[in-house]
């Protein structure tokens, strides 16, 4: 049992990026899944999406209304946009034109672009961003419902450059061209999110606003690369070079929970995957992430989550054998496909 709970400690231990720790946490994974070219006065109007969307303008300009917006954006080639909130919303040459249904446009099988016009004065590509359905909501809930990157930042070089080579790879029939695709997606996503660490107003309190301050990068890395450790506030203080009562205060009012209530939280984070994924019994992943005994362990992760390690683990697997369930039977002849390619 000492073995396994090195091993599993090792996998426990991260690699002192906080921010890399949690996109790997929620299994992000961005994927580009279509998209359209228009030429002339044209709009489409796309349903609310059910996953975190993406697109980004690679020819001409367009604007995009957002439901629940006053006014809609202006868009310009190599603008991006993050889509978080489920709201419906329309892209068009001009607000005034009347939208067309995006169903209506790229419905029939395996059908994923579209020409609207001539086709030659707008070009886009779209994807979206899949998360594991329990921890993605780590990421989810503190992004904000929309992210506009203009080409005019200082991102605009590394995005202009995915961007072409994205468009490249997916006209070509080079071998390798999917997995290449998937990983230059999975590159403008991380992008766009550090632009919005760099770019964005005020946040609120919470670990995405935490993350952009480079006073406590200090603490968060030492948290992250060691989260199994008993920390003390004195020495997450003076990593910091601050006193406890100052970064104690600084933490809460940035992060919105004390430090060590943070680790704590990261702990039970770790503590899901463990159980989500593993078949380490309890006592060893307790061990893993610092606790002396399993009964505290199981304390600490039923007041943070709600439910016992072993009902979690259970309510996990049952839900993990549903979805396969419904995996093998497919979907139903008269289901609808939804509309991806935004």
């Amino acid at each position: 049992m000492l073995a396994s709970a090195i091993c599993l400690r090792d996998s426990t231990n991260m690699n002192a990026d906080p921010f890399s720790d949690i996109l790997k946490f929620t299994h992000a994974e961005s994927l580009v899944t279509g998209g359209f070219t228009a030429g002339g006065a044209w709009a489409i109007r796309f349903p609310a999406p059910d996953k975190i969307k993406f697109f980004a303008v690679v020819k001409g300009t367009c604007w995009v209304r957002i439901d629940g917006e006053a006014e809609p954006i202006h868009f310009s080639t190599g603008d991006v946009g993050l889509l978080s909130a489920k709201r419906a919303f329309v892209l068009a040459s001009d607000p005034d034109v009347a939208p067309i249904e995006a169903m209506s446009v790229f419905s029939g099988a395996g059908r994923s672009t579209a020409v609207l016009g001539d086709g030659n004065d707008f070009a886009h590509i779209g994807g979206h961003v899949l998360l594991d359905p329990t921890s993605g909501r780590l990421l989810s809930d503190v992004l904000p419902p929309w992210i506009h990157v203009s080409a005019a930042s200082p991102q605009a070089i590394t995005f202009r450059w995915l961007l072409d080579h994205l468009v490249e790879e997916r006209g070509s029939d080079l071998p390798g061209a999917q997995l290449v695709s998937a990983q230059l997606s999975q590159l403008l996503f991380i992008q766009i999110l550090r632009a919005h660490l760099k770019t964005s107003g005020p946040m609120s309190a919470g670990w995405l606003r935490a993350l952009r301050d480079p006073r406590l990068a200090p603490a968060l890395r030492l948290m992250h690369g060691d989260p199994a450790r008993s920390w003390h506030l004195d020495e997450l203080a003076k990593a910091c070079a601050m006193s406890r009562t100052t970064f104690a205060f600084h933490f809460r009012k940035t992060a919105g929970i004390a430090p060590l209530t943070y680790l704590t939280e990261w702990r039970m984070r770790l503590a899901e995957r463990a159980l989500r994924e593993g078949d380490a019994p309890v006592a060893v992943i307790a061990q893993s992430l610092g606790y002396a005994s399993e009964s505290a362990f199981s304390h600490a992760f039923k007041r943070i989550t709600g439910s016992s390690p072993k009902t979690f683990r259970h309510a996990e697997r049952m839900s993990g054998s549903r979805v396969a369930e419904d995996g093998i039977r497919g979907a139903a002849p008269d289901e609808v496909p939804s509309v991806e390619v935004v």
